[in-house]
């Protein structure tokens, strides 16, 4: 299956729209927000490159969506993808931006990048710990003077984010409990590590099908 990029940006009608990626081409379609919804419904297969205001040539938002071992063909290192996102004046508050990370979506990469985990909001530099998690986020904010980035301020260090990650804790073991079968884990066509898929190569050769 290849990977599609979906470009969010309106057209010059303020119609909502998405740019689809595929191979080498693209094209732009015309659709509604839940029409964009059923796309991203599927995780391992459409991605959110970038975000643009509506009526206007300024992008809100770009996301790294390159997957390292979709490239190499095996695993090849950790897809740590990376957001710059621009906030106030003519984009969405700085809140806004955070507030999603207060649910601990269920996201790839727990454990040897082979399980399902919660996404925790983390302060900048905290080390890792439980299951090789729980799974990390980190977000920085800078203020911008003459073209200059001033004022870093670290948005995860509050108080607030200290109640969530006692919540995202409680659904990392809830996820756990689950062991090594379900939802707990990544489909077999998202492995990062290759050891299971050595695994069920050897084991292939032993099947035979029942006559």
């Amino acid at each position: 299956m290849e990977q599609i990029k979906i470009v969010h940006r309106r057209t010059s009608q303020g119609t909502p729209g998405v740019r689809l990626f595929l191979g080498n081409g693209h094209i732009f379609i015309t659709c509604q927000l839940y029409d964009i919804a059923v796309l991203l419904r599927d995780n391992q297969r459409f991605v959110v490159e970038s975000i643009w205001v509506k009526n206007a040539d300024e992008q809100a938002a770009a996301v790294s969506t390159t997957r390292l071992h979709n490239i190499a063909g095996k695993y090849t290192g950790k897809d740590d993808p990376v957001t710059l996102v621009r906030v106030q004046s003519d984009f969405s508050a700085t809140g806004d931006v955070l507030f999603p990370y207060s649910i601990g979506h269920f996201v790839a990469g727990f454990m040897r990048g082979s399980h399902n985990g919660p996404l925790m909001p983390f302060k900048v530099n905290t080390t890792i710990s439980f299951f090789d998690g729980p799974l990390v986020v980190t977000s920085q904010a800078f203020s911008m003077r003459e073209v200059k980035f001033i004022e870093l301020s670290d948005c995860f260090d509050h108080p607030f984010w200290e109640y969530i990650r006692d919540q995202v804790s409680h659904k990392a073991l809830e996820i756990r409990r689950q062991g090594f079968s379900g939802c707990a884990m990544l489909p077999y066509s998202e492995l990062e590590y290759g050891g299971i898929v050595e695994k069920m190569k050897k084991l292939d050769k032993k099947l035979k099908i029942k006559e």
